[in-house]
């Protein structure tokens, strides 16, 4: 635990939209930001300084994880059958594990039994917060069924719809395609009948919250488009002939404010420590027409069209999901980002005051700005030069606190 008062220095710092002039000194006042200073800022006397070399930045929002998986195969899958004290256990570890790599604010898209919304009510010390979406809501037999979120029909959408404002959810989650791990769903079309995914979404936005709808193909994403969602997750835009999504589409995207999470962030090293590929993601790759390394490709195209029509962007990683997809990978989406062009000081902006104003958070983490959330990363380096630094935290505060790793 850090003092309650003290003072961060780095000649190096990026403030949530842009790298600082000449670096910072932040304080810190118990849990908030009381000041962002030039680096030769004179601090008052009782106020400890420790001075890094590298660069000083907000901690991170990883706007896509689940919680309740601890990355290996099947986790997510196991979920829903495991003991409540099990699941906990999981998610205590997931959030360490996002703290190590920088993460101060997590956005979960997919828990079992709401498990997630006691630990974001509690806010231990040196936690990472939590924004929770409770079971994704899917058809029966659809992706993540076995997460307990299936419905079909407006009665039955109805109740789910209030089940999840009782347990005081933060945002709802719906899946508008099938999905890449889950056996006997469709990637290439879509879940919910037209009619059931509108009602869904007008149920929850009477309710003030926003849906974000998971949507690998073009018709997922056409289809939550169509709905009125807020955010779409994964954006791959699978067709039968490879990865398409038109113009008109991004166009469509662009002038209704959605944002879109791309879900970027693949350790490719813990790739090739599994025995083999799930053979789920090379079956939908394969019908496609693509492998690995075109789909890869693909996506970084879309993500520069995304960026070309002015389409907000999160870092998401969807961690938790299988070993590539962990929970200290959000390194890896951020240079994603910077592989499909955006500058750096862009593809921060996705996972700190981007993110945090997707999450409804901006007017408390995010930013290096006074009265925030003292919600600060420290990584060995100087991020103008490029994202290795991102691998090397060597300080991470939440709310004030050492975070717990």
């Amino acid at each position: 635990m850090h003092a309650q008062r003290s003072a961060l220095r780095a000649p190096v710092a990026f403030d949530g939209s842009s790298f600082l002039p000449g670096g910072a000194t932040v304080l810190v006042d118990g849990d908030s930001i009381a000041g962002v200073e030039p680096f030769h800022y004179t601090v008052p006397a009782g106020w400890p300084v420790t001075t890094y070399d590298g660069t000083l930045l907000p901690g991170l929002v990883n706007a896509h994880v689940h919680l309740v998986s601890d990355s290996s195969l099947g986790s997510l899958e196991r979920a829903g059958t495991r003991p409540d004290d099990e699941v906990d256990a999981v998610i205590a570890q997931s959030l360490r594990e996002e703290a190590a790599s920088g993460v101060t604010t997590v956005r979960d898209l997919g828990d079992t039994r709401y498990c997630t919304v006691g630990f974001r009510d509690r806010g231990d010390p040196g936690v990472p917060r939590v924004v929770a979406a409770g079971p994704p809501l899917t058809v029966p037999d659809g992706h993540c069924h076995y997460l307990g979120g299936c419905v079909e029909g407006p009665e039955a959408i109805r109740a789910a719809v209030s089940e999840h404002v009782e347990h005081r959810v933060d945002v709802i989650k719906v899946m508008a395609s099938g999905g890449m791990l889950t056996s006997g769903t469709d990637v290439f079309g879509v879940q919910h009948t037209p009619d059931d995914l509108r009602l869904l979404v007008d149920l929850a936005h009477a309710q003030g919250l926003q849906v974000l709808a998971h949507a690998h193909s073009l018709a997922g994403i056409v289809h939550a488009l169509d709905a009125g969602a807020d955010g779409i997750e994964h954006f791959t835009g699978f067709t039968e002939h490879g990865i398409e999504v038109p113009d008109a589409v991004l166009a469509r995207v662009a002038e209704a404010g959605v944002v879109v999470d791309p879900t970027f962030g693949f350790d490719r090293e813990a790739m090739r420590g599994l025995p083999t590929p799930p053979a789920r993601i090379l079956e939908s790759l394969q019908r496609a027409g693509l492998d690995f390394e075109s789909a890869y490709a693909a996506r970084l195209g879309v993500a520069a069209r995304l960026r070309a029509h002015g389409i907000p962007v999160v870092t998401g990683v969807d961690s938790g999901a299988s070993p590539p997809k962990h929970h200290r990978a959000i390194a890896f989406a951020i240079t994603d980002l910077l592989r499909a062009g955006y500058a750096m000081e862009d593809a921060l902006a996705t996972a700190t005051s981007g993110a945090a104003r997707a999450c409804g958070l901006q007017e408390v983490t995010g930013s290096l700005v006074d009265g925030l959330a003292a919600d600060v990363l420290v990584v060995d380096g100087d991020l103008r030069n490029g994202p290795e630094a991102l691998s090397h935290p060597v300080a991470v505060l939440v709310r004030g606190a050492d975070a717990v790793r």
